[in-house]
């Protein structure tokens, strides 16, 4: 009984001393929780918060930099193995003996027509093309697009070449309106980034008109210094590989009688053999393998080192309103006598970047100095557009007319001297007079370049869901140019100065009137955007009101709600169409009547509301 006893006083003891070590340990890890879950007198959320937004502004510039050195680099090896092909192709001994009854200078021709003359219907497809990839992967795919046109020169043939040729006309306009749309969505990324704690940042509102206007100007201006660079890298070829295979001037220039204002054509009596003897296959493959790999470093860096224009969300919601309607929007915009008004200085853009390295660096400098100079003329030009460039940082103090204005009378006392300008050939005491031809050229193509497309960041740097039309038609005009210029070749050269000089003078009329519209405050026609029509649902973008509910499962209040809202935007298409005569008659309609009692505007208001909009935009 006593050994008994003593067992059950040791058992109580036991769980005794057992639930003592559970209400420890549960005390333990209630201490240990309660210490996690305090907040830490260590850590600061808006210092914390500041850091996060300080990161995202280094990303900003970070893309920025990354999409220009991209943009470069394309340029650079597509403009140097294009120059490289062109002069190799032209020698008549190259051709003959290297590929005898290939037609080399036929598939040259067609090359090019296929470049120049493809982009003309770049207006149909490119707004599609960069809503449906998205503005990174349109820049990304054009550069692989690039990338083929150079592997393509491993084997020239008519099958590789001209398709080839073909695919970069297609993906010009693409490319160029992406990397427009893309810097000005940076500069407006980065002004969220630098006012996150304001309200109408944080609840994703329409920002302020002109708060990112000095972030535009400083982007671009980054944008142009950097790309234009690619003036300079792409003669790397020529100066260090084909330089030393070229004919003195005495040779190339022998049968040339005139040069500069007085010719017709390009150089009419250009001698047919500038090669002295013919380089080695083997070296001209290890050159286009050089120019692969960069094409390719080019795709890698707007692969991994640019980040996305638009958050996933806005990404759904501007290819939710609709292909037809983003097919037509481009068209529709051109109603804003804004955009109609710069048109003419859409097209000298074109116009006096391609006259540089093909008419004035081969009718005046090459006909001059011979074929060994063309590289020293045309990295002179590079230079100094890529210096000038930051001129266009005097707009953060200065008015933003200075910049094109002043782009257009450089070029325009150029384009009076070069019309008295008839040098004859072979006089090297001329190269610093064109060298400095060159520079000037330069400057007025940097401030051009810079000033347009700064100016279109800055009026429509509030309409983020705008831009890729709005670069979509200035870079289609800038192609419409480039094949009226690829068609006046055999033009005589006063000709093709007197449409320069016409269209700078027209462009700077057109420039003033759009100013002095704006300054008298005339409003302005923007098309309607259509609400973005979400069909399929899930995690990608959740909506307000029930996001895992199937078609099947909605509501009649639902369908009648989308029912109205797809009368209304007929409706509204028919007040644009039809006029306010329309709207006053409709009035009384059932369907307005519907509008009253839910508590919306009637047609004929609305159209004023939003005609009111437009001219607090404008007066803004």
């Amino acid at each position: 009984m006593m050994e008994a006893d003593e067992g059950e006083i040791l058992v109580k003891d036991a769980d005794q001393l057992g639930g003592l070590n559970e209400l420890l340990n549960v005390g333990q890890a209630a201490d240990m929780q309660d210490q996690f879950l305090a907040p830490q007198a260590e850590y600061n959320e808006e210092e914390e918060e500041r850091k996060y937004y300080r990161r995202k502004r280094l990303g900003v510039i970070k893309n920025v930099v990354a999409a220009s050195f991209g943009a470069m680099i394309v340029y650079s090896v597509y403009m140097g193995l294009l120059q490289m092909q062109l002069i190799l192709h032209y020698d008549m001994t190259y051709r003959e003996v290297k590929y005898s009854n290939l037609g080399l200078e036929d598939i040259d021709r067609k090359m090019l027509m296929g470049i120049n003359v493809t982009p003309i219907i770049g207006l149909l497809y490119t707004p599609i093309l960069i809503r449906f990839l998205g503005t990174k992967w349109m820049m990304f795919l054009a550069s692989g697009i690039y990338a083929l046109f150079v592997s393509t020169n491993y084997w020239e043939r008519y099958y590789t070449l001209v398709p080839s040729a073909v695919a970069i006309g297609v993906a010009i306009v693409p490319f160029w309106a992406s990397l427009g749309n893309y810097i000005t969505r940076m500069a407006q990324q980065y002004y969220e980034y630098v006012n996150y704690q304001d309200e109408h940042v944080q609840e994703q509102k329409k920002l302020p008109k002109g708060v990112c206007h000095s972030y535009i100007i400083v982007f671009q201006s980054i944008f142009n210094m950097i790309f234009h660079l690619s003036f300079v890298f792409a003669e790397f070829p020529m100066i260090f590989v084909l330089n030393d295979y070229l004919h003195e001037s005495d040779h190339v220039l022998c049968n040339v009688n005139y040069c500069g204002a007085n010719i017709s054509g390009v150089i009419p009596g250009f001698n047919t053999t500038v090669l002295k003897n013919l380089p080695r296959s083997m070296l001209l493959i290890q050159v286009e393998s050089v120019l692969m790999g960069f094409a390719f470093l080019a795709m890698i860096i707007f692969l991994l080192l640019c980040g996305a224009a638009y958050r996933p969300t806005e990404e759904i919601d501007l290819r939710s309103i609709g292909w037809g309607n983003i097919f037509q929007l481009p068209f529709k915009h051109l109603r804003d006598y804004r955009l109609r008004l710069l048109c003419p200085f859409f097209i000298y853009s074109g116009f006096e970047m391609l006259f540089a390295i093909t008419g004035f660096s081969l009718s005046y400098g090459v006909c001059v100095l011979g074929l060994k100079k063309l590289w020293l003329l045309i990295l002179v030009y590079g230079l100094s557009c890529s210096i000038f460039s930051s001129l266009s940082l005097c707009l953060l103090r200065l008015p933003r007319w200075l910049c094109l204005m002043g782009g257009a009378a450089v070029h325009g006392v150029l384009l009076v001297a070069l019309m008295a300008f008839s040098p004859h050939k072979d006089q090297p005491k001329l190269e610093g007079p064109l060298l400095v031809i060159s520079v000037l050229w330069g400057l007025g193509t940097a401030l051009n370049k810079t000033g347009v497309s700064t100016l279109l960041g800055m009026l429509y740097a509030e309409e983020k869901e705008r831009l890729d039309f709005v670069y979509t038609i200035y870079h289609w005009w800038q192609a419409i140019a480039i094949f009226i210029v690829y068609l006046w070749s055999h033009l005589p050269m006063r000709a093709k100065l007197s449409i320069l000089l016409a269209t700078l003078l027209l462009a700077c009329y057109c420039y003033w009137e759009m100013e002095r519209r704006l300054a008298r405050k005339d409003p302005y026609r923007l098309p309607r955007i259509p609400r973005p029509r979400h069909k399929v649902k899930g995690y990608r973008y959740l909506e307000e009101d029930n996001s895992d509910e199937s078609d099947s499962e909605k509501s009649e209040e639902d369908d009648e709600e989308d029912r109205g809202h797809l009368a209304e935007e007929r409706e509204v298409e028919e007040q644009e169409g039809g006029g306010q005569e329309a709207g006053v008659l409709d009035a009384d309609s059932p369907g307005a009547r519907r509008r009253v009692a839910g508590g919306q505007r009637p047609r004929g208001e609305a159209a004023n509301v939003r005609e009111g909009e437009g001219e607090e935009r404008e007066g803004g």
